[in-house]
């Protein structure tokens, strides 16, 4: 009897599975997979836009990735349907949900483990809030600042990290907006007005330990996008603020659907003469390897762009 159940219950479940759009049969595309990764995401999303502008019209008989409604046809309906889905608009399957932060950790840009304590020196210096070698003005005086010695800022790898900095007397958390040129590996610059909270300002120099933590307003906010000024079609910068963690590495879908890896500058841009005139889908990762991708980010000066998306914990 029990084996009989047992029958029942994964013929109940095959079925269910084979009438859910995006389920995929060894032999058939996955339906929204459109680059066939296994996965369907925002990516999948974007590539299926592209498709339907520069490809097919709505009465060619299509029966691939891109026939997500599973009509015979590729039409507009198939971008909506694919969007509810991605997007938790519609509810499908648990086992078969993908949301738009679900992608696959990249192992090479890994810096350290989450939670890594650094040890060091810690001094202080009046400077942070403005000019900082970050480029993050206006800093928020909502956050005490602090520099960074060269080998850990990594050319602006730690730009905009928010550490959590423990001296003798106590432990704060801080925004790292600048450089420590003349700094060891783990040495600290704290804001004048925040170094006699770790520790008697009659010191100066005393040691310090310190971490890595989320930024304390991610669970708030998304991650959002700030172009330099002069950029243009022709030449182009771009900043990432509100990120939980520090960015690693940052890309954008070319014309091919291809993401392109964008050089970073160690004042904290991103720039490139390549990416055209917009709007953008980006794909940013972490230094924990942790991947996020942001869609439609016009091409605006003088403004900060939210996206849709942060970096999980």
């Amino acid at each position: 009897m029990k084996k009989i159940n047992r029958l029942i219950t994964a013929f109940i479940c095959v079925m269910l599975a084979a009438s859910n759009p995006f389920y995929s049969k060894a032999a058939a595309p996955v339906c929204g997979d459109m680059n066939a990764d296994g996965n369907v995401n925002v990516l999948d999303f974007i590539l299926l836009k592209k498709k339907y502008l520069n490809g097919p019209s709505d009465s060619d008989d299509v029966r691939g990735a891109e026939d997500v409604d599973k009509n015979g046809m590729f039409t507009v309906s198939d971008i909506l349907k694919l969007k509810k889905f991605i997007f938790n608009l519609e509810t499908p399957d648990s086992s078969s949900s993908e949301n738009q932060n679900s992608y696959p950790i990249d192992e090479s840009v890994i810096l350290e483990p989450k939670g890594t304590v650094h040890t060091g020196e810690g001094t202080f210096y009046g400077g942070g809030y403005v000019g900082g070698c970050a480029m993050l003005d206006p800093v928020s005086t909502d956050y005490w600042i602090v520099a960074m010695n060269l080998e850990d800022y990594a050319d602006a790898r730690l730009a905009g990290a928010y550490l959590e900095v423990t001296g003798e007397l106590g432990t704060i958390n801080m925004l790292v907006t600048d450089l420590l040129p003349e700094g060891k590996k783990g040495d600290l610059d704290l804001y004048v007005d925040a170094f006699p909270l770790i520790a008697p300002k009659e010191k100066g120099r005393v040691p310090v330990s310190w971490k890595i933590v989320p930024l304390d307003i991610a669970d708030k906010v998304p991650v959002s996008y700030r172009f330099k000024e002069g950029s243009t079609e022709y030449w182009c910068g771009v900043q990432l603020l509100n990120h939980r963690y520090p960015i690693a590495k940052l890309e954008y879908l070319n014309s091919n659907g291809e993401f392109v890896e964008i050089k970073r500058r160690p004042y904290n841009y991103f720039e490139s003469m390549e990416m055209g005139a917009g709007p953008f889908t980006f794909r940013a990762t972490d230094i924990y390897g942790q991947v996020i991708v942001d869609y439609d980010i016009p091409l605006r000066l003088d403004e900060v762009i939210e996206g849709k998306s942060q970096f999980p914990v």
